[in-house]
C-alpha cells in the first residue's frame, strides 16, 4: 500500500527520500518551513498517513484536521513544537529519532564553547571592518570545568571531546541510573552543585515541567563569575531575560546559543544588542550526515508502524497510546 507523508519543511535528507521512494510513498513538502498555518491547511485538505515534523509548530488544529493520520515522527528529539496531547487523544504515537544527530550536535557544542572562550566572532568582525585588534583576553579551556546537564548520547560525546583538550567534566542527570559507569566524569547529585563548579555550563536535556526555565536568575547566580553558558538543547530551558541581565552585569563572560525560546529570534530581542551572545539558527543537527541519518530513521520508523504496527518504545514520547492497540 502506498502511503502519503507530509514533511513539515521544504526538503528531506537523501536517506529519508530514498526509503520513502522505494516504498512507493507520496511525499508533500511545505512551501514555507516556518508557517504553521500552511501545515494546518494542508492537513485539513489532504489525507496524510504520516507526518515527519521539523521545527514548525504541529498544532492540535492540524492534528485534528487530518482523520487519516496514524503516526507522527519528529525529525530530531525535541517535541515541544508538537501538540503531543492532541496526538495522544487520537491514539497517534509520536516518535523521535534519538542519537541520529548526536555527533553533529556535540561538535557544534564544542565549536560554540571555543568561539565563546576565545571571542572568535568579535575578532572576525574586527578583521572584516579593516582592523587588526590583538587583545589577549581569550580564555584557555584546559583545566577548567565543563558542567553538563544531561548525560545522554550528546552529553557523553561532548564530555569525551572536552576531556581530550584537558577539561574536567561533571554532570547532573537524575534520569541516569545510579550504577551507570561514567568513567572520569563526575556525577553531581543536584543542579546547584553542578552550577557552582561550572566554568562552562552546557545544556543537553529535554524540556518538561521540571526543566522548563531551570536556568533563571537564581540558578545563574550560582555560576562562577566569568562562566560561559552553552545551549544546543532547547530555548525553553532558559529564562532569557535573566540570562540577558547576567550578561549585562558582567557576571557571565558569554552565552552561545543554538536555540532560543521563540524561533526565529525577534528583531528586537535583547540578545541582539549583547556582543557577549553568540547565536546560531538551530543548526546543531543540520549537517548532511546528520540530516541523512535523521531522515532515514524518521521514515523507517513511520513505515514500520504503518506496515506492521512495529515501534521502538524507547523512541515513543507517548507510549500510553500503544496500550490501546
Amino acid at each position: 500500500m502506498a502511503y502519503r507523508f507530509l514533511v513539515t519543511t521544504t526538503t528531506l535528507g537523501h536517506g529519508g527520500q530514498k526509503i520513502l521512494a522505494e516504498a512507493g510513498c507520496e511525499v508533500d513538502y511545505l512551501d514555507n518551513a516556518n508557517d504553521p498555518q500552511e501545515v494546518e491547511r494542508r492537513m485539513a485538505n489532504t489525507e496524510y498517513d504520516a507526518v515527519i515534523s521539523r521545527t514548525v509548530d504541529l498544532t492540535a488544529t492540524a492534528i485534528n484536521a487530518c482523520p487519516s493520520l496514524q503516526i507522527i515522527c519528529k525529525h530530531g528529539v525535541g517535541v515541544t513544537n508538537i501538540d503531543v496531547n492532541a496526538a495522544s487523544e487520537r491514539g497517534i504515537p509520536v516518535l523521535t529519532t534519538p542519537a541520529t544527530n548526536a555527533q553533529s550536535v556535540a561538535e557544534l557544542t564544542i565549536a560554540l564553547m571555543l568561539d565563546a572562550s576565545r571571542r572568535l566572532p568579535y575578532f572576525q568582525q574586527e578583521v572584516a571592518q579593516g582592523r587588526w585588534t590583538r587583545t589577549g583576553d581569550g580564555e584557555e579551556l584546559q583545566g577548567k570545568t565543563l558542567g553538563l546537564v544531561g548525560f545522554g548520547e550528546i552529553g557523553r560525546r561532548v564530555a569525551r571531546i572536552a576531556q581530550a583538550i584537558g577539561m574536567n567534566v561533571a554532570f547532573f542527570d537524575p534520569a541516569l541510573p545510579a550504577d551507570r559507569d561514567t568513567g572520569e566524569v563526575r556525577r553531581c547529585n543536584t543542579l546547584e552543585a553542578l552550577l557552582e563548579q561550572s566554568d562552562v555550563f552546557s545544556l543537553h536535556c529535554p524540556v518538561n515541567d521540571k526543566t522548563r526555565l531551570m536556568i533563571n536568575a537564581t540558578t545563574l547566580a550560582l555560576l562562577p563569575a566569568g562562566a560561559i553558558i552553552i545551549n544546543t538543547a532547547r530555548g525553553e530551558l532558559i529564562d532569557e531575560a535573566a540570562l540577558a541581565a547576567a550578561l549585562e552585569s558582567g557576571h557571565l563572560r558569554a552565552a552561545a546559543l543554538d536555540t532560543v525560546a521563540k524561533e526565529p529570534l525577534a528583531a528586537d530581542h535583547p540578545f541582539r544588542a549583547l556582543p557577549q551572545v553568540i547565536i546560531t539558527p538551530h543548526i546543531g543537527g543540520s549537517t548532511p550526515q546528520a540530516l541523512d541519518a535523521v531522515a532515514h530513521s524518521a521514515a523507517r520508523q513511520c513505515l514500520e508502524w504503518l506496515d506492521a504496527k512495529q515501534i521502538n518504545r524507547f523512541a515513543c514520547v507517548n507510549p500510553q497510546v500503544l496500550n490501546k492497540e
